[in-house]
């Protein structure tokens, strides 16, 4: 039986083309204040807050995420 893939290699499909001053930036309309380096921190530690992810999803264009999409 093959290993499931790692939670990080699941999340792949999340990443888009917006780098991280534009993923600071497209939350503040939404009410949530980053800045790149906060960004690029947690982005390197893995870790972020439970607001983080769907600000995150809504300014990348990726409103609805279901868990099968995280499926392996």
């Amino acid at each position: 039986m093959a290993a499931k893939p790692s939670w990080e290699n699941r999340a792949k499909w999340f990443r888009a083309d917006v780098g991280y001053r534009e993923l600071a930036e497209r939350p503040k309309k939404h009410g949530l204040e980053e800045t790149e380096a906060s960004i690029a921190n947690k982005i390197s530690r893995g870790t972020s807050s439970a607001t983080f992810l769907p600000a995150s999803l809504v300014a990348i264009g990726r409103e609805h995420v279901t868990p099968t999409d995280l499926a392996d």
